[in-house]
């Protein structure tokens, strides 16, 4: 069966061969920048795990769930299980906290509540929080947060010694804040007017057009927000460092310090030599699976939503 040129579009007929060459140029350009930065991320990660490997030899696994850090000389024993509670736990906190107040103000920000320039005013101020270099969140969190935290829990007859779990992932929440907000807010924006005019068409209120069709309708958006955030709260080193404690042990209690990877790398990394160097690059090895985990997690989870919704 043959295919008469002229049914073909337009725009196709139309175009000369340079503009096709343009084309296919752009395309090859395209994939070879997304092709180097999949090799930049092997790159990476094969480099960590060279400097790792004397760590991961001499350790093994048993790395995962040792709870020792001793670095002394001739008595090296590295375990990284309470920098895994610590990564996970104040991760964990923070979307706890962040996710609820970031979607509502999403939607707050999204639909018509307030005027266009009142708005316009604080959807910037929501984007400038994530402007700000997170070691003035953590001079935040030491001269305010935790002043207040002592005054308001000391109100209740608690000991609040300072830098702990609860003050790290307090700020934490705050610093992720932007990222649920603007991805979530993005997302319902994008949503055609249709759906909202169809909804109030059936009868349906405000509310209920909100919570059965705008967000089942953006939830692939909304969860990619909330996991990048995750991937952030994990990574995220000088606020933290700041304010957890810095203190390599596992303790339930939120107001006791504690500790993170990304923690353990920034205090260490400097004055370390020989075999504990190779420890804090499997440490790091071990932050890379685990926000591996979250992206490959966050993938399937949108791709589930989308063939739901």
């Amino acid at each position: 069966m043959t295919v008469d040129a002229s049914s073909s579009p337009p725009s196709e007929r139309n175009r000369t061969p340079f503009e096709k060459g343009l084309d296919r140029f752009f395309e090859g350009t395209t994939m070879g920048f997304a092709l180097f930065i999949l090799l930049l991320l092997v790159a990476i990660g094969l480099l960590i795990l060279v400097q790792a490997w004397p760590a991961i030899q001499r350790f093994g696994v048993s790395f995962l769930w040792t709870s020792s850090w001793n670095p002394v000389e001739g008595r090296e024993v590295f375990g990284v299980l309470p920098m895994i509670y610590g990564t996970l736990v104040s991760s964990a906190i923070a979307l706890l906290l962040a996710v609820p107040l970031g979607l509502g103000t999403a939607l707050f920000l999204s639909e018509n509540f307030i005027p266009l320039k009142i708005r316009t005013v604080l959807v910037f101020m929501v984007e400038l929080l994530a402007a700000i270099p997170s070691v003035v969140y953590g001079l935040w969190g030491i001269f305010v947060l935790i002043p207040a935290l002592k005054w308001f829990l000391g109100l209740f007859g608690v000991t609040f010694a300072g830098p702990s779990m609860l003050a790290a992932s307090l700020v934490l929440a705050i610093m992720i804040l932007p990222i649920i907000t603007a991805i979530s807010r993005d997302s319902l924006a994008a949503l055609p007017p249709e759906l909202r005019q169809g909804s109030y068409g059936l009868g349906a209120t405000r509310w209920g057009t909100i919570f059965r069709v705008l967000i089942p309708a953006a939830i692939s958006g909304i969860v990619g927000g909330v996991m990048l955030a995750l991937g952030r709260a994990m990574g995220e080193t000088m606020a933290v460092t700041m304010l957890i404690g810095n203190s390599n042990t596992i303790n339930p209690s939120l107001l006791a310090p504690s500790n993170t990877i990304s923690s353990l790398l920034a205090n260490q990394f400097a004055e370390a030599k020989g075999i504990q160097v190779a420890s804090l690059m499997y440490a790091a090895f071990v932050l890379v699976i685990l926000t591996l985990i979250v992206n490959i997690l966050a993938d399937w989870i949108v791709r589930k939503l989308k063939a739901k919704y």
